[in-house]
């Protein structure tokens, strides 16, 4: 069973990641009109590492837990941590905000695709695990 679970870990963990940064996208969406607002971003491939690392090759939700724990229960979830950083804004306004709503439209779409996506790939691991421990009759 740990090898089915260790199978799915990686991902597991992705999709976790993924959620917190759409999390994070919004509100930076839901700021874009707030005096001061410094726009986040994560990144992502250091989270993940970081996440993956943390898990020490264990299975199931313990790695999903060390996703989690790249993160404090800020309101978000997310906290200031390496793999949090400043969005880099294009133009300078009169109020300090940083959010570019184009660019952040988009990071939420471009996420939702690849989170779209790991679910896809998690669906289709569980379907051929459960396919291959069928037996032959079951056809």
């Amino acid at each position: 069973m740990q090898r089915l679970t260790q199978a799915l870990d990686f991902q597991a963990q992705a999709l976790t990641l993924r959620a917190e940064r759409q999390r994070l996208i919004a509100s930076n969406i839901a700021n874009a009109d707030t005096p001061g607002y410094q726009a986040r971003e994560m990144d992502f491939a250091s989270a993940l590492a970081q996440a993956t690392s943390k898990s020490g090759g264990q299975g199931g939700q313990a790695g999903v837990g060390a996703a989690h724990d790249a993160f404090d229960s800020t309101p978000l979830g997310l906290g200031e941590q390496t793999n949090l950083i400043y969005a880099r804004h294009s133009q300078d306004s009169i109020d300090r905000n940083t959010v570019d709503l184009d660019r952040e439209r988009a990071s939420f779409a471009d996420n939702g695709v690849k989170y779209e996506a790991t679910l896809r790939f998690i669906n289709n691991s569980v379907r051929s695990m459960l396919d291959a421990m069928k037996s032959p009759n079951q056809g």
